[in-house]
């Protein structure tokens, strides 16, 4: 008798999306590779919304080829001391946040979804799913990253409308979604709660210097409804499921 069942279709899934999910990049950053002639598929370059079948298809990035089997993702979460470099590797710096990953992770790609600069301290996730690192990071999905910050002086209440408002400095908008000032603890008047849904470049540090402050300590302690609880400095751990949608709660 013929053969009545017929074979699953292959999956094919846009050629950024592939790329993103291999913890390369995020997806809008695929997107431009794509647009900039640096992907092929089978040995064609690639036009932006092409599909391409992950397990079968040769996808090669700035002629690299891009691994066929798809990777387990990975999502940690490190309580970033102050005083490490959020980079793969510096010259300049002994130790790297990279140094502190135990040494199962120590070889996988990963991307930092928001990076914390040098003096800065607290909660960094790290993944190699691209696009749930676009998903972190990029303002349109409003997910609230919250920072305990120390100023060099006293903070005066009447800057909170300037600091909601912000300024335009180097062709960025600066500002905060919400601040609260400290009501306890020792120079409380020096210690604010810092809210942002966006995170461009040293933000906290640059806007309060528009204003004559200087940050003397900045610590991200929370990324939607995640928080450093249980974490010591230095720690890493991978985020469970229900962690990570945590992330994601409003």
């Amino acid at each position: 008798m013929p053969n009545t069942e017929s074979e699953a279709e292959p999956e094919l899934i846009r050629v950024q999306k592939i790329i993103a999910e291999a913890g390369l990049a995020s997806r809008r950053e695929a997107e431009a590779w794509i647009n900039e002639g640096l992907v092929t598929v089978n040995g064609h370059t690639a036009v932006l919304g092409q599909k391409a079948d992950p397990l079968q298809d040769s996808i090669k990035v700035n002629g690299k080829l891009l691994p066929k089997a798809n990777l387990k993702k990975i999502v940690l979460v490190m309580n970033k001391p102050r005083g490490v470099l959020c980079s793969h590797s510096d010259p300049f710096h002994s130790k790297t946040i990279f140094n502190y990953l135990p040494k199962n992770y120590q070889k996988i790609k990963l991307l930092y979804a928001g990076r914390l600069d040098k003096d800065s301290e607290g909660m960094l996730i790290l993944t190699n799913d691209g696009q749930l690192a676009q998903n972190i990071t990029h303002p349109k999905y409003k997910i609230i990253k919250r920072y305990q910050v120390t100023l060099s002086k006293p903070f005066e209440l009447k800057l909170i409308p300037k600091l909601l408002k912000g300024i335009n400095l180097e062709g960025e908008h600066l500002f905060f979604t919400k601040i609260i000032p400290a009501t306890i603890g020792d120079k409380k008047e020096f210690n604010v709660e810092v809210h942002l849904e966006q995170g461009r470049k040293r933000e906290i540090r640059r806007l309060f210097e528009s204003f004559g402050y200087f940050v003397d300590r900045l610590k991200r302690f929370q990324i939607g409804g995640l928080t450093l609880k249980g974490l010591h400095v230095g720690e890493v751990k991978e985020l469970s499921p229900k962690e990570l949608d945590l992330i994601f709660k409003k």
